[in-house]
């Protein structure tokens, strides 16, 4: 008999499906999410659909073009403000030949992330950062080296692009991870582009299954080398974003 697969309600949709040790993975890395969820408070999204939808399935879908490439991509990811770990211990595991830079200023949840990490067996991938991003992308090793960069649930659009931006190395693809899109936020988001040197390269919306809402993956290009004037110093991306009539270098 023919044993069906629980999961294949989630891969099927995502139009991709990881073989028995990358699920094997995944599962190990829920059971250490739960183990320090009840220390740190990490996440609530744990349990179920929790974790295989609105944590895995949604941390992997914008990325599907680099999942369909399968082992032969080998690319340079930066996650930013990683928090609890996703997307990028998730796409650690998605795709096997990458290599992920985890980025979070809080000790006490990278260090979680770094133990997850070296249990689900990422280690000589994963690379943990615990500083503020505008400090990363000044740093010389980090500083447009990254073929993707990404941000989940941090900031409005005009400040994660400033994050981002200066990361990407020539052709290479920023993510921004948001809920719900609207023309005005498109707005903001290309004015903070301009002095970014950097594009709106697309724009796709998902409705994750179950129901369990709509996402939308904002991507980004570089047109040029960003200025050496972004990300400007800590806390100034937030307190006056891009392109909303804050001053400029």
């Amino acid at each position: 008999m023919r044993m069906v697969d629980p999961l294949a309600r989630i891969w099927e949709p995502l139009g991709w499906q990881p073989d028995a040790a990358r699920v094997a993975r995944f599962e190990r890395l829920r059971h250490e999410l739960c183990l320090w969820n009840s220390r740190l408070n990490l996440t609530r999204l744990v349990e179920g659909d929790d974790y295989w939808i609105a944590q895995v399935y949604d941390s992997l879908w914008p990325w599907l073009p680099l999942l369909q490439a399968g082992d032969s991509s080998a690319p340079q990811l930066i996650d930013v403000g990683t928090g609890g770990g996703f997307p990028g211990l998730a796409l650690a595991i998605a795709l096997p030949n990458a290599h992920l830079t985890l980025v979070d200023s809080v000790a006490r949840k990278l260090e979680a992330v770094e133990a997850m990490a070296r249990e689900v067996g990422l280690a000589e991938r994963v690379s943990l950062r615990r500083e503020r991003v505008e400090r990363t992308g000044h740093a010389p090793e980090c500083r447009g080296r990254f073929d993707g960069a990404m941000a989940r649930a941090v900031a409005s659009a005009p400040v994660v692009a400033e994050y981002l931006v200066p990361l990407l190395k020539p052709g290479g693809q920023a993510v921004l991870y948001r809920g719900q899109w609207s023309d005005a936020d498109q707005a903001d988001l290309e004015r903070a582009l301009v002095p970014l040197r950097a594009r709106l390269e697309g724009l796709e919306r998902r409705e994750l299954p179950a129901g369990r809402g709509v996402r939308h993956a904002v991507r980004l290009t570089p047109l040029a080398p960003c200025p050496k004037a972004y990300p400007r110093a800590v806390g100034l991306p937030a307190k006056a974003p891009l392109g909303q009539g804050a001053p400029e270098p």
